[in-house]
């Protein structure tokens, strides 16, 4: 059996001081109804937080699968404490807002929100729109895993190509017998082809 996700959400606090501000009190209503969803629909709520210079702390000792922020659109100041909280180790985030401003939506998404919901805090829609999150925030992990190794792969084909050509150079050989020679050095040492490559370059560096 799958374990539910583990949320984390964040949003102001629900006590409303001034009883006469609708704003605060609607606002205040529709986080109340937002968690009442996320139980209804059988997360695991495990805290609600403030966003605050301690955010990044209490998420890394919590380590929720997803972050819901529940504020205002223009609430820049809570997605920015999530994105800075998030910047080391990526989690979905989703933002849920009633405003219908949608001007910041661009910015919001450029920042890693995997979904900016506007009035959509219906339960029957909470589950579908965090599964189409979380697809789309793993989509996105697999992308940049892509090409984080494919740069890698690039890199290291320079540093072995670098090094055959100083063994052609210094000692005469040609490009396969060069290569030939860095692939058995690596063999004996038990050592990537680019680590030997990288030692060769290190070694004529130093003598010159």
């Amino acid at each position: 059996m799958t374990e539910p996700l583990r949320i984390v959400v964040v949003a102001p606090d629900l006590v409303v001081s001034d009883l006469t501000d609708d704003h605060a009190l609607e606002q205040a209503e529709r986080s109340r109804s937002l968690r009442i969803g996320l139980l209804e629909n059988g997360f695991n709520l495990i805290a609600s937080l403030p966003a605050d210079v301690f955010l990044a702390e209490r998420i890394a000792q919590l380590q929720p699968d997803l972050i819901i922020v529940d504020a205002e659109s223009a609430a820049r100041d809570a997605l920015e404490h999530v994105v800075m909280a998030t910047r080391d180790e990526r989690r979905p985030i989703v933002m849920f807002t009633n405003d219908n401003d949608t001007s910041h939506v661009k910015a919001a998404v450029a920042a890693g929100v995997s979904a900016y919901i506007v009035a959509g805090l219906a339960p029957e829609r909470i589950r579908p729109i965090l599964d189409v999150a979380m697809a789309r925030f793993q989509h996105e992990e697999e992308l940049r895993r892509e090409l984080a190794d494919a740069r890698s792969e690039l890199s290291q084909r320079k540093v072995i190509d670098r090094a055959k050509g100083l063994l052609m150079q210094r000692q005469g050989l040609s490009e396969q017998q060069a290569f030939e020679k860095l692939r058995k050095a690596a063999m004996d040492r038990g050592l990537k082809l680019a680590e030997v490559a990288q030692r060769i370059l290190d070694a004529a560096d130093l003598l010159g």
